[in-house]
C-alpha cells in the first residue's frame, strides 16, 4: 500500500503515524515544503510557492494557498503516472489538498482538520476590548476558503480534540471524526530519580518548588504575559519559587510587538524579574520532559486556540498543571480532579494557584495520577496510530 502524506513543515502531526506505516512495510511519500530530517524509509518530495501576486490584505492567505495547491498539485500528478498513492493524508489548512481530487481522482482522501478560523468566539476576539474592524474580520474569514473547498472532495476527515472539530461549520462536522496525535506516555512518565541542569549550573531534581512554563515562543496567545504578571506576585509570596520558563522570541502566533521587542523582554521589564526567573529559548525534547519531570507545578495557559502538545506531555510526566480556564484546556483539565485552572486574565488568581500547588506538594499525588491517567486513557499514542491506521486501511480497501 502505497500512503502520500502532504504538511508544509516536515512531517508535523504525521510523525507517529509515517513512522508505523514505514515499520509495517507501507510505501510512504511525504509532500513538504520545508522537508523533515531524514527519516528511514520515507520518501520526500519538496514543493516551492511561487511569490504572491494579490495586494488585497484579505487575499494573502487565499494566495498562499492556491499556489501551494498548484505546486502540491503538480507533484501529485507525476505521481499518479509512476506510483499513484491509494491513500492521501493532508492537513487541511494550507492548500496542499486543495487540487487533490483532481490530480488524484482514485486515491482515497483523509484531511487533518486542526483549525478552523472564526471570527467570533474564538481566538480572534477573545478578550478584545474593542469592536473586531470589519476588515480583519473579512481577512481571517477569507482564510478558511481554501480548507473549505478541500473539504467539500475528502472521503473522511478527523481532529485532534473535541472542541477544535467544534470550530468547524455543522455541515462538515459531522464527517469529522476525533483522534489525537498521540503522546507517548512511555517517554512521558513520572521519574522520581529525574534531574535538570539550569543553565547556571543548579540541579533541580522532584520535589524542589519549581514553577514551570512552556511554548514554541513566548506570545500572547499561550499566555505569557499573565504568566509573568503571576510570577511576579508568586515570587513575592513564596521567595523559595524557581521560575522557569522555556520559548523563544519569535512572534509566535500573534503579531510582533509594534516597538519591535521581544515580549520576554518587555515582560522582564514590566515585571522586575530579572534574575529572578530563568528563560531557556529552546530545550531539546528529552530535556523538555526532564523538566516536567521535576516541576512542583507546570502552569499551561491558552487562548481558544489549537491545543498544545505540551500540555498532555506535563500531565503524562505526572505534573501537576495550572492551566487557564479556556475551552480547549477544560476539554482536558477538571479542576480540583486532574489539575487546577484558574482565568486566564487574573495574574493575582493564577498566583494563588500556582501558590496552592506549591503548599500543598505533599498532597498533590492523586492530582498527578489522575492527570497521567487523562493522558493514558484519552491520549495514548499506540491506541490514537492504531486507530488511524485502521481508518488507512478501510479507505485503502
Amino acid at each position: 500500500m502505497h500512503i502520500l502524506f502532504v504538511h508544509r513543515s516536515g512531517s508535523g502531526q504525521f510523525a507517529a503515524l509515517i513512522a508505523s506505516l514505514v515499520a509495517q512495510g507501507d510505501e510512504v511519500t511525504l509532500i513538504s515544503e520545508r522537508p523533515a530530517p531524514g527519516q528511514p524509509g520515507l520518501r520526500q518530495l519538496a514543493y516551492t510557492v511561487a511569490a504572491a501576486s494579490t495586494q488585497h490584505p484579505a487575499l494573502v492567505a487565499t494566495d498562499y494557498h492556491l499556489r501551494t495547491g498548484e505546486a502540491v498539485a503538480g507533484l501529485m500528478t507525476s505521481l499518479a503516472t509512476s506510483d499513484p498513492p491509494d491513500v492521501v493524508i493532508g492537513h487541511t489548512g494550507w492548500g496542499g489538498l486543495l487540487f487533490a481530487r483532481d490530480a488524484l481522482p482514485d486515491a482515497a482522501l483523509l484531511g487533518y482538520c486542526e483549525y478552523y478560523y472564526r471570527s467570533s468566539g474564538s481566538d480572534l476576539d477573545f478578550g478584545a476590548t474593542a469592536p473586531i474592524p470589519q476588515p480583519e474580520r473579512q481577512r481571517i474569514r477569507m482564510r478558511n476558503a481554501a480548507q473549505l473547498l478541500a473539504l467539500d472532495t475528502l472521503d473522511a476527515a478527523y481532529a485532534p480534540t473535541q472542541w477544535q472539530r467544534r470550530q468547524y461549520p455543522a455541515a462538515y462536522r459531522r464527517r469529522i471524526a476525533v483522534c489525537h496525535d498521540g503522546i507517548d506516555t512511555v517517554v512521558c512518565r513520572p521519574e522520581p530519580r529525574a534531574g535538570f541542569c539550569l543553565p547556571d549550573g543548579r540541579v533541580l531534581t522532584p520535589g524542589m518548588p519549581v514553577v514551570t512554563f512552556a511554548a514554541r515562543d513566548l506570545d500572547p496567545y499561550r499566555g505569557y504575559p499573565q504568566f509573568m504578571r503571576a510570577a511576579a506576585l508568586l515570587a513575592e509570596r513564596h521567595p523559595e519559587s524557581i521560575l522557569v520558563a522555556v520559548g523563544g522570541d519569535g512572534a509566535g502566533y500573534g503579531r510582533p510587538r509594534e516597538d519591535g521587542i521581544s515580549w520576554r523582554e518587555a515582560m522582564l521589564a514590566e515585571t522586575g524579574l530579572t534574575g529572578r526567573i530563568v528563560h531557556i529559548p529552546w530545550l531539546p525534547y528529552e530535556s523538555l520532559i526532564r523538566l516536567f519531570q521535576v516541576s512542583a507545578a507546570h502552569v499551561y495557559l491558552t487562548v481558544p486556540f489549537v491545543l498544545s502538545w505540551s500540555l498532555l506531555e506535563a500531565m503524562a510526566c505526572g505534573c501537576l498543571v495550572v492551566g487557564s480556564d479556556t475551552p480547549p484546556v477544560r476539554e482536558v483539565i477538571r479542576d480540583g480532579v486532574n489539575g487546577f485552572l484558574a482565568p486566564f486574565d487574573d495574574p493575582a488568581l493564577l498566583a494563588q494557584r500556582i501558590g496552592e500547588a506549591l503548599q500543598r506538594a505533599p498532597l498533590t499525588a492523586p492530582l498527578r495520577r489522575a492527570a497521567r491517567e487523562t493522558v493514558r486513557a484519552g491520549y495514548e499514542r499506540e491506541r490514537c496510530i492504531d486507530r488511524q491506521l485502521g481508518w488507512i486501511r478501510r479507505l485503502a480497501g
